[in-house]
């Protein structure tokens, strides 16, 4: 049961940056915090990081401030049964085993405790509706999307729709809407074949109304909220969280933002008056959250989508917040924000997600 214990610790000092990067190449989504002598500290997730990020931490900060004081652990003499019954009965993915000083010994995973049995980790169901934006032309794959439409290029041997509708499953969504223009009778005949156990509903664009004007149509059909995806990007995040925050911070809109960091190998010149130099800031680093294409909204919302009329969500956004409504951002790791709406980025995606 013994795993590579390296990539899953993380010392005290380390920044919050460096947590993230380094989270971001496990698949386990947890880091524990250790001394220098490796004595567990605390545990660290993408949670963690998240809460930080919204209460405007500072990404240079040590770990040591937002990790996990108080994690489950055992013994390395602990009675496997025992874990067994602690993870099952609190959905605990990963737990440490430490010797007599805390030094982690070992590290013990939901795939590895429950092996023999079968049993998965439960995800918290959200059954909203999900409505895919499929109805784009998909330039910037041509040539692929002079033949297909862009929801049907393949990642391996599934579609990328195929792959967006899997990830929602696993949290009980079974009803999907599929706003459609371009090449839609492809779309439908594409699903007709597959014969989902899941719903499958159509929302038609008779022309083309930007990335929310066909929303518009579900005006009087839904209740509560609902979450919207172009249907080129895959969001590798626990979509009950996201639900969740959308929830309790009682947001009209919530935008799923990824989070970019840059950093300039250079000195960055600042002038004023024509030309005078007043710094130069060395090798500056900047981060940003930028738009996924993800969102969750409350359904009230769709009535300020107009009638027939080309209406972008950027539209929405700004009609809701003059409106006094409360749009907020849920951030997710850069990787966890995988984009194939364009070749060098399909390309990328074909790597992360070790298609060939």
């Amino acid at each position: 049961m013994n795993q590579e214990l390296t990539a899953f610790l993380v010392n005290t000092d380390a920044t919050v940056l460096q947590a993230m990067k380094q989270l971001e190449e496990t698949a386990q989504k947890i880091l524990f915090v250790v001394d220098k002598e490796r004595r567990l500290i605390g545990s660290l997730t993408d949670g963690d990081i998240r809460r930080w990020i919204l209460a405007a931490g500072n990404l240079q900060d040590t770990i040591e401030q937002i990790c996990n004081k108080s994690p489950y652990h055992v013994g390395q003499n602990y009675d496997l049964e025992w874990v067994r019954g602690v993870m099952f009965e609190r959905n605990i993915g990963c737990v440490p085993a430490v010797n007599d000083t805390r030094q982690i010994v070992e590290l013990l995973f939901w795939e590895s405790v429950f092996k023999d049995s079968g049993k998965q980790k439960l995800l918290a169901p959200i059954y909203l509706p999900v409505v895919i934006m499929a109805g784009g032309k998909g330039t910037r794959l041509d040539p692929f999307t002079r033949i297909l439409p862009k929801p049907l290029i393949p990642l391996g041997d599934k579609a990328i729709i195929e792959h967006i509708i899997e990830s929602f499953l696993k949290f009980g969504v079974s009803n999907f809407y599929l706003s459609v223009n371009h090449k839609s009778k492809i779309i439908k005949s594409y699903f007709e074949e597959l014969r989902p156990s899941y719903r499958v509903e159509y929302i038609h664009e008779d022309k083309p109304l930007g990335t929310a004007g066909s929303l518009g149509y579900l005006r009087d059909r839904l209740e509560g909220s609902l979450i919207v995806t172009n249907c080129d990007i895959l969001i590798e995040a626990d979509y009950s969280e996201l639900v969740e925050f959308h929830d309790k911070s009682k947001n009209d809109i919530t935008i799923v933002g990824a989070l970019k960091h840059y950093h300039i190998p250079y000195g960055i010149c600042e002038i004023v008056n024509g030309g005078t130099l007043t710094k130069i800031t060395e090798k500056p680093q900047y981060n940003f959250l930028v738009n996924t294409g993800m969102y969750v909204l409350r359904a009230e919302t769709l009535r300020l989508i107009p009638a027939d009329e080309v209406f972008h969500m950027t539209d929405l956004i700004g009609k809701t917040q003059e409106r006094g409504g409360k749009v907020a951002v849920f951030p997710v790791s850069d990787k966890a924000w995988i984009d194939t709406g364009e070749w060098a980025e399909y390309r990328k995606a074909l790597k992360q997600l070790q298609i060939e």
